[in-house]
């Protein structure tokens, strides 16, 4: 109420024609990113982290989150533009891959969570209350905790391996070859999936399922490959 009175009266500073500070909406927005961060990092530390121990995703889907609410915080104050661009970013992201890596369906699936969250946190508008609001993103936090705790009991994981005793991916070796993987990798896997196989340089890709034993065992796709020599 104070900061309108003073907004009617004191003409507001200017530079090339732009405010220099809108007390108000400056607020808005730092209560909004506040809020926005906190629902974020709950969803990504307390749900995603402990099963995934990703640290990379943990970063990305931060620093994600941050600058999609900004750009769609900003966009929203230009009438005609705001929405459609804000939308037409959340559908972008949406549909990101990496060239280096492809993301795993349930990174892409945290990555989605995070975008929409920030959308919605940017976009409401005074139609919305912010109990409303509090509730929109509550009911994001409750589904994912349900998921993750009680619809995703199986802690598998999978991982790519090459392989060099070609003699061992025989069928009827089948034992032998995974018993000879858990001395290598030290991992307790009960199945595992014969890929490609190359003659030429007596190799196989075989993709091996394991349930982790702890922490240490969350490795990234592919790091198998590049720290055991096989």
């Amino acid at each position: 109420m104070i900061t309108e009175i003073l907004a009617q009266v004191v003409e507001p500073a200017r530079f090339f024609g732009i405010e220099l500070m809108n007390t108000s909406e400056f607020l808005e927005l730092l209560f909004r990113f506040i809020f926005n961060t906190l629902v974020v990092f709950a969803l990504v530390r307390y749900l995603y982290y402990p099963v995934s121990r990703r640290k990379d995703y943990f970063f990305t889907f931060i620093l994600v989150s941050t600058i999609v609410f900004l750009i769609s915080f900003s966009l929203i104050k230009v009438d005609r533009l705001g929405i459609g661009v804000a939308l037409g970013l959340f559908a972008l992201f949406g549909i990101l891959r990496f060239r280096t890596r492809q993301i795993p369906i349930k990174e892409m699936t945290y990555l989605f969570m995070v975008i929409g969250i920030s959308v919605i946190n940017a976009l409401v508008t005074q139609l919305t209350s912010y109990v409303e609001l509090l509730f929109i993103n509550t009911m994001v936090l409750f589904v994912a905790w349900i998921g993750e705790k009680y619809l995703m009991l199986s802690k598998e994981n999978s991982k790519n391996v090459v392989y060099e005793k070609i003699e061992l991916v025989k069928p009827e070796n089948r034992d032998k070859l995974i018993e000879d993987l858990e001395n290598r990798t030290g991992l307790d896997i009960y199945r595992i999936e014969i890929g490609r196989i190359n003659f030429l340089r007596d190799t196989a890709r075989i993709r091996i399922f394991y349930t982790p034993k702890s922490d240490k065992d969350h490795l990234e796709d592919g790091e198998i490959d590049e720290k055991i020599a096989f």
